[in-house]
């Protein structure tokens, strides 16, 4: 029911998690450095430093991670993880490996999955990670024009194998 001269209660909306993989680490890559903000990401490969995300973190079975604290919304290993770990939500698949603490409000594991460290449980986590900052219009939508264009392939180039093998035909 409307109600007439109504005044609007604006109340504060959690910020929510992005639970969807936005980037990847590939498995032939080795990065040292720091993953910031927002968005989900994938570590295949091995990374070394600093990982403070608003979102998912999935360190996939030939993923490597070492960090001395990592902080994301949700954490799935089915790698390996050496390194304390802050997390809303904590996933460790029977592949996963983790050596570290653990502070969450909640934990899944399955049959095979290791763990050296303690685990706190609590009601609610402070990952402490800064405000993400809000896209201008035009940032949104230069964003999303990249993200609607189709991505072009260059055409490869042959082989010196593959040439000569066309020039014999040719003669043929």
């Amino acid at each position: 029911m409307f109600k007439r001269n109504a005044t609007p209660v604006e109340t504060a909306q959690p910020v929510q998690a992005v639970e969807r993989i936005t980037s990847v680490l590939g498995s032939g890559v080795i990065w040292h450095g720091s993953i910031n903000g927002a968005g989900g990401v994938r570590v295949e490969g091995a990374f070394e430093g600093e990982i403070a995300l608003r979102g998912m973190l999935v360190v996939g079975e030939t993923g490597r991670v070492t960090c001395q604290n990592v902080r994301a919304n949700t954490v799935i290993v089915a790698g390996a993880v050496r390194g304390n770990i802050t997390t809303q939500k904590l996933e460790i698949r029977a592949t996963g490996r983790v050596w570290g603490d653990v502070v969450t409000t909640a934990f899944v594991t399955e049959e095979g999955a290791f763990l050296r460290g303690q685990i706190r449980m609590e009601e609610s986590v402070d990952l402490q990670l800064e405000p993400t900052p809000e896209a201008t219009p035009s940032e949104a939508a230069q964003a999303e024009a990249i993200a609607q264009t189709p991505m072009q392939m260059p055409e490869p180039t042959p082989t010196a194998e593959a040439t000569q093998k066309l020039a014999r035909k040719k003669k043929a």
